[in-house]
C-alpha cells in the first residue's frame, strides 16, 4: 500500500513537471518597462510598466500591449530570432521629424527572439535619420 502511494505521488510530480516544461515554451510575452513616451500604431503611449504579448506560429505575429489587464495597441511584427537570448527586457525606438519616438523593436527578456515593429511609409525617413 505505501510503495503505491509514492509511485503515484512520483507520477504525479512527473506529470506536472513535463506539463509545465511544455507550458513554459509557449510562453509569448513579456514585462516592458517604457521609459520614453512613444508611438505606437499611430497612439501615443506613456511612460509605464506594460506586458507586450504576440501570437501567431509564422514570422509575421500581432503583438498587443498591455497596461495591467487594458489593451493599449495591437499592431503586426516580424519575429526574428537572434544567435544569443537577451539579458533583459528592452526595447527600441526611432525619433521623428516633430520628435515623436516611435517603437521599433521589443526584445524580449531571456528569449532569443525581436519583434521588429512594421513601420508604414511616413516613418520611414524618420528611421533612417535615426541612425546618425
Amino acid at each position: 500500500m505505501r510503495i503505491s502511494k509514492v509511485l503515484t505521488f512520483a507520477f504525479g510530480a512527473a506529470l506536472l513537471l513535463c506539463s509545465s516544461a511544455i507550458a513554459g515554451g509557449t510562453n509569448n510575452k513579456t514585462s516592458l518597462q517604457l521609459d520614453d513616451k512613444i508611438v505606437v500604431d499611430g497612439k501615443s503611449v506613456e511612460t509605464g510598466k506594460y506586458t507586450a504579448e504576440w501570437t501567431g506560429t509564422g514570422p509575421t505575429v500581432q503583438v498587443t500591449l498591455f497596461q495591467g489587464k487594458q489593451t493599449v495597441a495591437t499592431f503586426p511584427a516580424h519575429l526574428t530570432e537572434q544567435a544569443n537570448a537577451n539579458t533583459q527586457a528592452a526595447y527600441s525606438t526611432t525619433t521623428a521629424p516633430d520628435g515623436s519616438k516611435a517603437l521599433t523593436a521589443i526584445y524580449p527578456g531571456g528569449k532569443r527572439l525581436v519583434l521588429q515593429i512594421e513601420q508604414n511609409q511616413a516613418s520611414q525617413p524618420a528611421s533612417a535619420q535615426s541612425a546618425n
